[in-house]
């Protein structure tokens, strides 16, 4: 998995396909939504490299401040092999996530075949009070498109 993709939102073209539905998890004010996407364009299927994005927008519904620690996802492959990446922050940021804001982010997950599913959480802090939290994400699929698992 590689996250070397700059914050904003993602540009929509026709060799990017929807890939599922946007999962949404919540803790304490603080929701997470992901919205994957097949990359036709950067996908070698004969040399087994699927190549995924991935949109991740961190809403804080919260009264507070929150930074965004940590992040930890758990990578499943349709073959099963397990893939278990942490890592400080998203996108070498540590972003502080006002009240009423968000941020968005996009990344990438490189698979060995068509079908995958991933989750996780982030580790974040209460800025006010200084006690980390955590933040599940729901899992998500990943699918070339016109697969079936």
């Amino acid at each position: 998995m590689s996250d070397r993709v700059a914050s904003g939102d993602a540009p929509k073209d026709e060799s990017r396909v929807a890939s599922g539905d946007a999962p949404k998890d919540e803790s304490r004010g603080v929701s997470v939504e992901v919205q994957p996407e097949f990359r036709a364009d950067e996908s070698a299927p004969g040399e087994g490299r699927y190549v995924f994005s991935y949109t991740v927008t961190v809403h804080n519904a919260s009264r507070h401040s929150v930074q965004l620690m940590a992040r930890h996802w758990t990578i499943t492959q349709g073959s099963g092999k397990v893939q278990d990446v942490r890592g400080k922050g998203v996108v070498g940021q540590q972003p502080v996530i006002g009240p009423g804001q968000h941020f968005r982010y996009t990344s990438r997950a490189i698979l060995d075949g068509p079908v995958g599913v991933m989750q996780g959480d982030y580790t974040c802090v209460d800025t006010a009070t200084q006690r980390p939290f955590e933040v599940p994400i729901a899992p998500f699929r990943l699918a070339c498109p016109n697969q079936v698992h």
